[in-house]
């Protein structure tokens, strides 16, 4: 988490900061590599597949977050702003090359990429810092002690062995997230001005819809690879409706709901946003292995467990999440029935990765308990004379 400056102003966004988190999400590693190389299709549902995508995913959330909070906070519409980001796009354009190897020798440079990019990052953060007043220089310089130490963990990291480097990154991943999450709940264990703007929530839900993109893109691919049937077609636009499933319950149930201000429960609502997004990623990565296989009698047991693990943890952040949010203790009954539905459907999603039913029927399951629980939450919500999607913050 990026703290800023005690003295950051608010403020909105502008159509170059808008285009800044796709690009940082574009890399290619939440879906499976090309078939005949050393990342051929279902190579992402093995355990380093699945750990290299975990981390390298963490990696690309953390500069994500970091850029996306700095534009947020102290972006200009002036030349300096604009090459800034152009630097940072020319970064993400080279990462992006390298990155579905990382696991391999490509991970050296892309190791060396991306300190730089946390250089970049940390010198913006330091131009905010060195104008603050210097009693509230506190916070924002433990901040820039853990970028620098970032910065010299990953240049450290690519020399090492293509084992080596991937434990270091998983470490920097967990170390860094939990260090800042600490910095946060300390900053704002009193808070006397409010850092979230509505703004900040949207840039949040775009970044879910950018990773809601690899489930269509990994339904195109599966289609496009695979010979083309009346099973196979109607296996990929139910997973295609499983992603629009994603979609309807964080929509209505997280986005555009203020965070509350206090430290745990603003850390609880930015960290927990990096394993609900890496779900709906992996997922779209499962969708090929879904549709290619559409025609076998049970779903392949990595592809069965991928999708219902997938499913379950997004629906277990939102139940981590929705306490974070300002109103949930307006509405304390509607939210905790909401919650029981939600463990229950994530429950029932595990089951169903164990169960490995058909394909077809995989998808049209998991579609269905996710359609179940929206609709539980809409008819919770519309007891109480509201609507779903009717915005409650004061």
């Amino acid at each position: 988490m990026a703290v800023p400056p005690a003295t950051a102003p608010r403020r909105g966004r502008s159509r170059s900061q808008r285009e800044f988190p796709g690009t940082l999400l574009r890399p290619r590693v939440c879906r499976p590599g090309r078939p005949g190389g050393p990342h051929a299709r279902g190579a992402l549902l093995t355990w380093r597949g699945t750990a290299t995508f975990a981390v390298v995913f963490g990696l690309i959330w953390i500069a994500w977050l970091n850029g996306t909070l700095f534009y947020q906070l102290h972006g200009r519409e002036d030349g300096h702003t604009r090459s800034l980001i152009l630097v940072q796009m020319l970064l993400l354009s080279l990462m992006a090359v390298y990155v579905g190897h990382a696991d391999g020798d490509d991970g050296r440079t892309l190791a060396a990429l991306y300190a730089v990019l946390l250089a970049l990052l940390s010198y913006q953060w330091f131009t905010v810092y060195r104008l603050d007043q210097p009693e509230l220089r506190r916070t924002p310089r433990r901040y820039l002690i853990v970028m620098l130490v970032g910065v010299v963990v990953m240049a450290a990291s690519a020399p090492l062995s293509a084992d080596a480097r991937l434990v270091v990154w998983a470490v920097f991943v967990v170390a860094w997230s939990a260090v800042e999450c600490v910095i946060l709940i300390f900053w704002r264990r009193a808070p006397t001005y409010d850092v979230v703007t509505e703004a900040l929530v949207e840039r949040f839900g775009l970044f879910i819809i950018i990773v809601l993109g690899e489930v269509v893109i990994g339904v195109v691919n599966g289609l496009t690879d695979t010979e083309r049937g009346a099973i196979v077609t109607k296996t990929g636009l139910l997973g295609l409706a499983v992603g629009f499933g994603f979609w309807w319950n964080y929509a209505d149930l997280v986005s555009r709901r203020l965070p509350r201000e206090i430290g745990h429960s603003l850390a609880t609502w930015i960290f927990v946003h990096m394993p609900l997004s890496m779900a709906v990623a992996a997922a779209g990565a499962g969708m090929v292995g879904l549709v290619e296989h559409a025609t076998d009698d049970r779903t392949p047991a990595a592809v069965s467990w991928l999708m219902g693990g997938s499913v379950a943890v997004m629906l277990i952040t939102t139940v981590v999440l929705l306490p974070a949010l300002e109103d949930y203790d307006r509405h304390p009954s509607l939210y905790t029935s909401v919650q029981a539905a939600l463990v229950t459907a994530a429950v029932a999603a595990l089951a169903l990765g164990w169960v490995r039913p058909a394909l077809w029927l995989l998808a049209l399951m998991l579609l269905l308990l996710l359609f179940a629980t929206w609709v539980f939450a809409f008819v919770r919500w519309l007891s109480g004379g509201l609507l779903i999607n009717e915005r409650t913050n004061s």
